[in-house]
C-alpha cells in the first residue's frame, strides 16, 4: 500500500513538473517572439507586437499556473524550501532593485538600470536559496 501511494506521488510530481518545464518554455519562446519579433519580422507592425504581447502575457498566467500546481503537489519540506527561497529572491531582488534604480537615477552610475540585471539576480538568488535550503535539510 505505501509503495502505491510512493508510485502515486512520484507520478504525479512527474507529471507536474514537466508540465511546468512546458509552460516556462512556452513563455520564454513567447518572450523570444514578442522581443525579437518586431526587430527582423514585422518591423513597424504594432498591432503583430501588441497581439503577442498579450499572447506572452496569458502564456505566462499559464506557467503562474502550472508553477502553482508543481508547489502544490510537493512534500510539506520541498514547499518549506521553495517558500524560503522564494522570500529571500523577493526580499534580494526589491533591495537590490531599488538600490540599483536610485543609484542610477541620481547618477552615481553612468549605467541604465535594466530590469533584465535584477532577473539575473533574483534568479540567482532564488537558485542558490533551493541549494542552501536542500543541503541544510539533508
Amino acid at each position: 500500500m505505501n509503495d502505491s501511494m510512493d508510485n502515486d506521488w512520484k507520478k504525479c510530481n512527474s507529471i507536474n513538473t514537466i508540465r511546468l518545464a512546458k509552460w516556462t518554455a512556452a513563455w520564454v519562446i513567447t518572450l523570444a517572439i514578442t522581443t525579437f519579433g518586431p526587430i527582423f519580422l514585422w518591423p513597424e507592425n504594432d498591432i503583430i507586437t501588441v497581439a503577442t504581447i498579450g499572447g506572452n502575457f496569458l502564456v505566462g498566467i499559464g506557467m503562474i499556473w502550472a508553477n502553482k500546481q508543481h508547489l502544490a503537489s510537493l512534500d510539506e519540506l520541498q514547499q518549506k524550501i521553495q517558500l524560503n527561497a522564494m522570500g529571500l529572491s523577493l526580499g534580494v531582488g526589491l533591495i537590490v532593485g531599488i538600490s540599483y534604480s536610485t543609484l542610477a537615477t541620481t547618477g552615481i552610475i553612468n549605467a541604465h538600470a535594466e530590469i533584465s540585471h535584477l532577473v539575473i539576480v533574483m534568479s540567482l538568488t532564488y537558485m542558490v536559496g533551493i541549494i542552501l535550503g536542500n543541503r541544510k535539510y539533508r
